[in-house]
């Protein structure tokens, strides 16, 4: 079983105790969401392709900013339990992103999401291509993970190693995860054909202080995740002389 299908069945058998501890919890409703938000700007008639939505918490919020949006997971409960946030207002669909989004044309796609799935991915450069395709000239590849200093304080060794961590969660999902410091990450990002226009180390909300107050007092002091802002250039080609 490969580290992709090993995520799916996880989230499928947990699909639920996932979905009630990331709705509230410090890590993902006062870390993730507001920070992965902000850097998705106005979202008012775009076209939004939210890949890997998991239980929905990002739909309802991007739904609720105007957009118009697509939502794929390889998790069919995880879609199920999506379905119900977007009560038909979304394009939802079981998809496995190691696959081509082969019913999605190229450059139809505004605003590409990828919230905390990327570091589950066996082959994260073909996935990102395909996502390169299917953005318009312009647009942008949002993009949330855990932060390579983080992923080196966990799995203790170099800063510089690079490989698969395993962990097991408080709702008892087996969290299997690919890392690699900061300059690899952002080498796959520009093999794909991005351009790095922001990054975001996140920080903790002053509502986590009085919800959650050890994590925040933790997360002001240690980072946690990390974003990125990809941009598809709007000129591809290759200039040559004639065109000076």
């Amino acid at each position: 079983m490969s580290a992709d299908d090993a995520v799916t069945t996880s989230y499928d058998r947990f699909a639920a105790a996932f979905a009630a501890e990331a709705a509230h919890s410090p890590y993902n409703a006062h870390y993730d969401r507001p920070a992965v938000l902000e850097l998705l700007g106005d979202l008012t008639d775009r076209v939004v392709l939210d890949a890997g939505c998991g239980p929905g918490l990002y739909v309802t919020e991007l739904l609720a900013r105007g957009a118009h949006v697509i939502a794929v997971d390889a998790s069919a409960n995880m879609i199920d339990l999506a379905r119900r946030h977007a009560a038909g207002q979304i394009t939802l669909r079981q998809h496995d992103l190691t696959r081509p989004l082969y019913w999605l044309a190229s450059d139809s796609v505004d605003i590409g999401l990828l919230a905390l799935v990327i570091h589950y991915i066996d082959d994260r450069i073909a996935l990102l291509r395909e996502l390169h395709r299917v953005l318009r000239p312009g647009g942008h590849l949002i993009i949330s993970t855990s932060h390579p200093t983080a992923d080196w304080l966990t799995a203790e060794g170099s800063y510089f190693d690079v490989g698969w961590v395993e962990q097991k969660w408080a709702c008892g999902i087996g969290h299997r995860f690919w890392r690699q410091p900061l300059h690899a990450w952002c080498a796959e990002f520009t093999a794909a054909g991005f351009a790095i226009s922001a990054i975001t180390e996140h920080q903790p909300t002053a509502d986590m202080a009085h919800t959650h107050p050890r994590d925040h007092e933790t997360l002001t002091r240690k980072p946690g995740f990390i974003a990125y802002r990809l941009t598809k250039p709007t000129n591809t080609g290759h200039k040559t002389d004639n065109d000076a």
